[in-house]
C-alpha cells in the first residue's frame, strides 16, 4: 500500500490545483493520497471529483499550532468538516493568516521592498494566504532568489524585520478538537532538519497521552537516524507510523510520492477514525 499522507494544493500554499495534485498522485503510482492543505478543507471536493479508478483520497488538513513559543504542525485526517467547534477554529486561523499577511506586506513596504497586496493575492489565487505566497512575490520582484532566503531572519523568518506572529492552536486543544470531530491526528515532521525546534520525546509522549494518533516518520527533512528513533518512539507509545512527501508542487520540486507511510500506518489511522471515510475513485 503506497500512501502519501502529506500533500498541499493551491488552496493553501501549494502551486497546483487539487485536481492536478490527484493526477500527479496517480502518475506517481500511489494507492492512497491525503490532501492536507493548511487550516482548510476547501480543496477536498475538487480532489474527490478528480479521483481515477483505484486511487483513494484521505481528506485532511494541516493544523497550525504553537507550543512553548514554537511552531508545531498537526496533520488531521478523516474528521467531520461540519463540526462547529473545529470549523470555527480553522476559520479563525485563516482569518489570522490574512491579517498577518497584510501586515507583513506593509512591513516589507516600509523596508523598501516593492511587494504589493494585490500581487500576493494574485499568487494565492483565492487560497489560504501564507508566507510562501509573500516569498514568491519577493522572488518576482528580485529581492530574494528563493523561498528559503525569504524565510530567513533577514526578511520574513522568525525574528525578521517583516515577520508577524499569528494565531495558532495549542496542540493539546487541537488534538481534542479533532478527536471530538471523529478524526485522527499525526504530529508532522517533529525532527525535520529545517526546523528550529526538535520536538522532544517527552513532549510527544504528553501529546500521545491526550489522544495523538500517530507520528510522521517518513518525511524529506528527516534522515535515517531520526526515522529510526521516531519509529522506536512510535512503537513504545502505541502511535501509528505515518509519512508523506509534504509536496507543495513547484516549491518542493514536484515530489509527490517520494515518501510514503510505513507498512500498516495508513490502516492504523483509518481504523481509529469515525468522522469521515476515505474516498476511492471509480
Amino acid at each position: 500500500m503506497r500512501a502519501d499522507l502529506h500533500t498541499h494544493s493551491s488552496v493553501s500554499d501549494g502551486t497546483e490545483p487539487p485536481a492536478v495534485v490527484i493526477r500527479r498522485a496517480a502518475e506517481a503510482g500511489l494507492d492512497v493520497v491525503a490532501l492536507t492543505d493548511h487550516d482548510t478543507v476547501g480543496g477536498q471536493r475538487e480532489a474527490a471529483g478528480a479521483l481515477p479508478p483505484g486511487l483513494t483520497l484521505v481528506p485532511g488538513a494541516e493544523l497550525s499550532c504553537r507550543m512553548e513559543g514554537h511552531s508545531v504542525h498537526l496533520l488531521a485526517y478523516l474528521f467531520d468538516p461540519e463540526n462547529d467547534a473545529l470549523a470555527g477554529e480553522l476559520a479563525e486561523i485563516r482569518e489570522s493568516r490574512l491579517h498577518r499577511a497584510r501586515a507583513m506586506v506593509n512591513k516589507l513596504a516600509e523596508l523598501g521592498v516593492p511587494v504589493t497586496w494585490e500581487q500576493v493575492s494574485e499568487i494565492a489565487g483565492g487560497g489560504v494566504v501564507g508566507r510562501p505566497h509573500i516569498a514568491r512575490a519577493m522572488i518576482e520582484t528580485g529581492v530574494v532568489s528563493s523561498v528559503d532566503e525569504a524565510f530567513t531572519p533577514r526578511w520574513i523568518g522568525p525574528g525578521g524585520p517583516a515577520h508577524v506572529a499569528r494565531y495558532a492552536l495549542d496542540p493539546v486543544k487541537a488534538i481534542r478538537l479533532v478527536r471530538a470531530a471523529g478524526g485522527v491526528t499525526v504530529l508532522a515532521h517533529p525532527r525535520g532538519a529545517e526546523r528550529g525546534w526538535q520536538i522532544p520525546d517527552e513532549v510527544i509522549a504528553d501529546l500521545a497521552a491526550v489522544g495523538l494518533t500517530g507520528i510522521e516518520i517518513n518525511h524529506p527533512q528527516q534522515g535515517d537516524r531520526e526515522r529510526q528513533l521516531l519509529g522506536e518512539l512510535a512503537h513504545s507509545l502505541g502511535l501509528a507510523p505515518s509519512g508523506g512527501s509534504d509536496d507543495h508542487g513547484a516549491l518542493t520540486g514536484f515530489r509527490i510520492g517520494s515518501e510514503i507511510a510505513p507498512d500498516g500506518g495508513y490502516e492504523a489511522l483509518v481504523s481509529q477514525a469515525a468522522g469521515a471515510r476515505p474516498v476511492t475513485g471509480s
